[in-house]
C-alpha cells in the first residue's frame, strides 16, 4: 500500500479512537451557517477566494519582512521601522484568512480534519508561528541595535529563511488539500 493510503488509514483507525473529536466535528459541520455554507453553490466559492487573498497577503507582508532579514531586499530600511509597518497588515490578513478558513472547514469538517496536507498545513502554521516567537524572543529584541545594518545576524537571517521555506510549505500543503478530500 502506498505510503499516502498508509496515512490516510493510521488516520481512519485514530479517528476510531477518538470518538469526542468526530461527536464535535460531525456538530460542527451540522451547525446551521456550516450547512449553508456546503450547500450554497456560490458561498463556498466566496470564502475560499477571501481567503487565498488573505493568505497572498499573508505571505507577501511576510516575505517582507523575511527577505529584509535575509539581506535580499530593503536594506536602505531599518528592520525593527519595518517590521513595525509591515506585521499590522500581516495580523490583519492573518484574521481574515483564519475566519474563512475556519468556515471552509465547518464546512465538512469531519473530511478536513482528516486530511493528511490539511493537517500538515496546521502543523506548518503553528512551526511558523513558533519560529517567529523564538525570533522575537530572542534576536527581535535586538533589533533596535542592528536593525539599521545593512548586514543582519545570522539568527535574524536563519528565522527569516526559516519563515520562508515553512510559509511556502504552508501554501503547498493548502493547495493540495482541495484535490485530496473524498
Amino acid at each position: 500500500m502506498p505510503a499516502a493510503g498508509q496515512t490516510a488509514m493510521a488516520l481512519e483507525l485514530m479517528a476510531l479512537e477518538a470518538p469526542a473529536l468526530d461527536g464535535w466535528l460531525r456538530w460542527l459541520q451540522a451547525t446551521p451557517f456550516a450547512t449553508v455554507i456546503a450547500e450554497n453553490d456560490n458561498l463556498f466559492p466566496f470564502i475560499e477566494s477571501v481567503h487565498v487573498v488573505a493568505i497572498a497577503l499573508v505571505i507577501g507582508t511576510i516575505a517582507i519582512v523575511d527577505l529584509r532579514l535575509l539581506g535580499l531586499a530593503s536594506r536602505d530600511r531599518a528592520a525593527g521601522r519595518l517590521i513595525g509597518e509591515v506585521l499590522p497588515y500581516t495580523w490583519a490578513a492573518f484574521g481574515v484568512a483564519a475566519i474563512a478558513g475556519g468556515l471552509m472547514f465547518a464546512s465538512n469538517a469531519t473530511t478536513y480534519a482528516y486530511n493528511f496536507y490539511f493537517q500538515g498545513k496546521l502543523l506548518l502554521m503553528g512551526l511558523a508561528g513558533l519560529n517567529m516567537a523564538i525570533f522575537h524572543l530572542f534576536t527581535g529584541r535586538d533589533v533596535a541595535r542592528w536593525g539599521t545594518a545593512e548586514r543582519t545576524p545570522l539568527g535574524a537571517k536563519a528565522a527569516g529563511a526559516v519563515s520562508l521555506a515553512l510559509w511556502i510549505g504552508v501554501v503547498a500543503f493548502g493547495r493540495k488539500v482541495g484535490f485530496t478530500l473524498h
